[in-house]
């Protein structure tokens, strides 16, 4: 199937603008107009990092409310990764062949819907599928983003910007568990944090409508769909034998194998059509290239060790700690700033200097350092203590988590640009969506197995306690159950990142480039247009 991308929406005469128009335009906006361009796109990344932080601290009262399992727990998390995983790839490639500013509305538009749904659910099941929704806009917002950014700002001035990324991630990571803590104590219930993002949504759109300016080139492409299916596939069941596999059967059985077997008979078959298809969702070569590679494995492997210990923390808070969702979400302000603070001043030293591979290096050391020290501790740990650990395993994301992406697009076509990225994204997400289902079926078999020593494991099945309600000594047991398993989850995740800083001493450092994807897109399209008239 041949297409061509659609007229810029902006544009009311529908014209198409030639590369080297395009990449004249990009380039002649001031720092001023960059900001202004990029300021829709921040908004667009404030609404899904907020969807996913203004619930961690509900999360424990929204199961108790919907009389749901630990496993539910871990699935309201898993499914917005597994949807956000599975569809990243493809977002990243239709950001190459179509208008990315129509395909930043789609994704806030599932984002709505996903809100919505999520705000009304009246079942644990309805809020599963809403979950889906926000994936799908998650999906799109993780991918656009960066490459929207990539495409208008040299990967040398990127750096700059990454104060402002830094502040708007901070302030949504700040605010939304704040936010959450403060809606769920409140008589507005814990409905109105899924309800509370619908305005911010709506900004986005409106604000990326009059903002983001992007020119549209036609390129003649064929879109991968049989690709796009099978990684699809694959990746899912892979997520979801992950997330049921010592849960709803054990590991090693007959459905383990099932599942097993199928996801990889897809991802086989996934890599024997990237290969051949001239417009693959993946591009093969991009595994040729040294650098993509190690920041592919390295983003992986921290997506794990990030996201498989830390969305347990809102639980430990009000678990094993008795905090309310309020107080719990003051306890995560350290790792935050943390991450604000490293991410921010990175940034503007790789602008000056032009070196990033440092920053990665110890960023990559700090995240097994801080991930140990959480493996110390128990329902009794000083909070002070925990402050101190949060700064350590905060500044060491701040650190890897966007110069693994800014390693990665600084070497390679303009033309694989999207793919690039996307790539980079989805594996850190796909790492993080096995991290949390894994994990999350271990922490729940573990307090099983603390709480009823001896007897039939409930694979996770009992329902998350509600600490005010119990009486003094069952809430002892049952703090005490909460913080030996997320101290032993912590633990697990030391050794992928010890690897994860392996990759990464293995990645050469190359001068940042000084234009941008679109000034290097329309390059590298003049010189194909001069070999093949050539020829």
């Amino acid at each position: 199937m041949t297409t061509t991308s659609s007229p810029n929406p902006a544009d009311p005469a529908g014209e198409v603008t030639p590369p080297e128009v395009a990449a004249a335009e990009v380039a002649a906006l001031t720092p001023r107009q960059t900001v202004q361009a990029i300021s829709g796109l921040m908004m667009g990344m404030f609404v899904a990092i907020l969807a996913g932080t203004v619930v961690s601290t509900a999360l424990p009262r929204i199961i108790h409310d919907l009389g749901a399992s630990q496993s539910s727990y871990t699935w309201v998390v898993t499914l917005e990764l597994l949807a956000m995983t599975a569809t990243v790839p493809l977002w990243g490639k239709l950001a190459d062949l179509y208008n990315n500013k129509l395909l930043v509305q789609l994704s806030l538009g599932f984002f709505v819907i996903g809100s919505l749904v999520a705000g009304f659910a009246p079942n644990i099941e309805v809020l599963l599928g809403s979950r889906v929704l926000q994936g799908l806009g998650a999906g799109g917002l993780t991918a656009l983003v960066q490459i929207v950014m990539a495409a208008i700002i040299p990967p040398r001035e990127l750096g700059r910007y990454s104060g402002i990324f830094g502040a708007i991630f901070a302030s949504a990571t700040v605010g939304g568990p704040l936010l959450g803590g403060f809606l769920v104590d409140s008589p507005l219930g814990w409905r109105a944090c899924f309800l509370v993002g619908v305005p911010f949504v709506i900004a986005a759109i409106i604000l990326l409508q009059r903002t983001l300016k992007l020119p549209t080139v036609r390129r003649e492409v064929k879109i991968d769909w049989w690709g796009a299916f099978l990684i699809t596939a694959g990746v899912s069941t892979l997520l979801v034998w992950s997330s049921f596999a010592g849960n709803r059967f054990d590991w090693a059985s007959g459905w383990s194998f099932l599942l097993v077997g199928a996801a990889l008979a897809a991802l086989v078959a996934a890599v024997l059509v990237e290969r051949k298809h001239p417009e693959p969702i993946i591009p093969m070569d991009l595994f040729r290239n040294r650098t993509v590679t190690l920041a592919i494995v390295a983003s992986a492997l921290v997506g794990v060790a990030m996201f498989g210990g830390s969305v347990f923390l809102a639980q430990y808070f009000q678990i094993a700690q008795g905090y309310s969702p309020t107080k719990a979400g003051l306890m995560s302000l350290p790792m935050i700033l943390g991450m604000m603070v490293a991410s921010t001043i990175a940034g503007g030293l790789i602008t000056k200097y032009g070196k990033w591979k440092i920053y990665l290096v110890v960023g990559s050391v700090l995240l097994p350092i801080g991930l140990a020290l959480f493996g110390t501790i128990d329902a009794h740990t000083s909070k002070y203590l925990l402050w101190a650990f949060m700064i350590v395993l905060g500044v060491g994301i701040g650190l890897v988590m966007q110069n693994l992406v800014l390693a990665a697009q600084n070497d390679v076509p303009a033309r694989e640009l999207g793919a690039a990225t996307s790539s980079v994204s989805f594996f850190r997400s796909m790492g993080g969506t096995i991290g949390v289902s894994v994990l999350g079926a271990i922490l729940a078999n573990k307090v099983t197995e603390t709480l009823n020593p001896g007897g039939a494991s409930s694979g996770g099945g009992s329902a998350v306690p509600n600490i005010a309600e119990l009486p003094e000594e069952a809430r002892a047991v049952v703090e005490n159950a909460y913080g030996m398993a997320t101290a032993d989850l912590f633990m697990m995740s030391v050794p992928f990142a010890v690897l994860a800083l392996v990759a990464v001493l293995f990645i050469k450092e190359k001068p940042l480039m000084t234009t941008s994807g679109a000034e290097r897109r329309a390059e590298e399209e003049a010189r194909e247009k001069v070999v093949q008239d050539n020829v």
